[in-house]
């Protein structure tokens, strides 16, 4: 898992780049090696199986966007039925990923302390690169921090996550609808929000709040997919960006758009 490498993944990078982003990032570094593809949890020098399609049990790095997103699936059906497995969470994990990391995904979600990430999908320590922020909005540098795991060590799932009664984006709404700024650099939230309202804004909708929430992960996911450094690894096949939206009321994660096949 943490000697897993996938050369056609990292092929799109220069040397430059990834010396630079090693450098940088040290701490958070993926182990790799110019050999071939094996998995740590086998012995010594095993060749990593032929990727499956089915979804790889908890301690298995899924190796595809597929399989990544099967593994987050069904953590949630866990979730929403309370039969949590909390897989990954025990000190042979912690000593497993103490040196190296290899997260099979990426999550962008909201700061909101009810949408914890790691816990609706019922994954553990290790499993997943998690960027949260209010109205789960970008700029640079998340954006940066999202391209990290895919393009350092094929990390081949995205998900923009978004949830019911997002605080920030009622907030958001209500100040671009009355022209009123929110105070300090929380209009910085509305502004990049500002592309979400500006289409619901266009129609009337039961919940607009719902509705700018719904647009906005589509709109953020369509860029990342889209984006110069991404859309390579999406247009391969070797990555996946997903937009979701999160029930509070029920737990369920709904899959919006970019959800991959088999």
């Amino acid at each position: 898992m943490g000697n897993a490498v996938r050369p056609q993944r990292r092929a799109i990078l220069t040397g430059g780049l990834a010396a630079a982003t090693a450098a940088f990032l040290t701490g958070c570094s993926s182990k790799t090696d110019g050999g071939a593809a094996t998995d740590s949890a086998s012995p010594a020098g095993a060749v990593k199986k032929t990727p499956s399609t089915s979804p790889p049990a908890a301690g298995e790095r899924p190796d595809s966007p597929w399989t990544a997103f099967a593994r987050l699936m069904e953590g949630n059906e866990r979730w929403v039925d309370g039969k949590l497995q909390h897989p990954d969470r025990d000190p042979r994990r912690r000593e497993f990923v103490a040196e190296e990391q290899d997260p099979f995904g990426v999550i962008l979600s909201c700061i909101d302390s009810r949408v914890p990430p790691e816990l609706l999908f019922d994954t553990g320590l290790g499993d997943l690169f998690v960027m949260r922020t209010g109205g789960q909005v970008v700029g640079d540098v998340v954006t940066g921090s999202v391209e990290y795991g895919p393009m350092t060590s094929g990390t081949p799932l995205i998900v923009v996550l978004g949830h019911q009664r997002c605080g920030a984006v009622k907030a958001a709404h209500k100040a671009l609808k009355d022209g009123k700024p929110l105070p300090g650099n929380l209009q910085s939230i509305a502004e990049a929000l500002r592309p979400a309202y500006d289409v619901i804004a266009k129609e009337k909708h039961a919940d607009p709040v719902d509705a700018m929430t719904r647009v906005h992960v589509k709109q953020t996911s369509a860029d990342l997919r889209s984006n110069k450094d991404l859309g390579p690894l999406v247009k391969k096949g070797d990555l996946a960006v997903v937009s979701a939206y999160y029930s509070l009321d029920t737990g369920r994660v709904e899959v919006l758009t970019g959800a991959p096949t088999a």
